[in-house]
């Protein structure tokens, strides 16, 4: 019975901790590109059935999460944060802010939870800065919820990149923390 309880819950830990194996890190965004192909292994492919997710096939879209800042340090929504630069070569982009679970936060119709390459406000050069907090800011802004983590889910559609093995030569854009309200 003992074993029987500590298979279980290690698998159970073991599900919840990863979406899988060949993890790719960029910064502070992390990609799991096989975790959505006949390729998987079996942590991703549970992982993805636990979820109950549909998810895109290799070729159609590459996610990236990321809950930490570019130093290291964990989101808090006591804290505002700044995403700028710009994304790899893709068709369509969206960025949201998530929960640990990696589903979109909703706190309110009127708030910007959610942007995509056709609607951020971009420089002459093709930049963007975006700034997550939980007061409004002016230009590109992602509401937080007052308290609490988040994660930030970045999805990169019909991309060239989702089925190359160029991956590591990415340029991601980069998430910075600007302050905090109790610091």
């Amino acid at each position: 019975m003992v074993a029987f309880g500590v298979g279980i819950l290690s698998s159970i830990y073991a599900l919840k901790a990863t979406e899988g194996f060949g993890a790719i890190r960029l910064g502070a965004w992390t990609a799991f590109p096989r975790a959505q192909t006949a390729d998987a292994d079996p942590y991703a492919k549970a992982h993805r059935a636990n979820a109950g997710r549909l998810t895109y096939g290799e070729a159609e879209a590459l996610r990236f999460i990321a809950d930490r800042d570019d130093s290291g340090e964990a989101f808090s929504t006591a804290c505002t944060y700044r995403i700028s630069g710009q994304t790899p070569q893709t068709r369509l982009w969206t960025l949201y802010v998530g929960g640990a679970d990696g589903r979109p936060f909703t706190v309110a119709k009127s708030l910007p939870m959610a942007l995509n390459s056709w609607v951020v406000l971009r420089g002459t050069d093709g930049m963007f800065d975006i700034v997550a907090a939980t007061e409004a800011k002016p230009g590109n802004w992602l509401a937080l919820l007052p308290t609490g983590t988040f994660r930030l889910v970045l999805t990169l559609f019909d991309t060239p990149t989702a089925g190359s093995a160029g991956l590591m030569d990415l340029t991601m854009p980069q998430v910075q923390r600007l302050g905090c309200k109790n610091a």
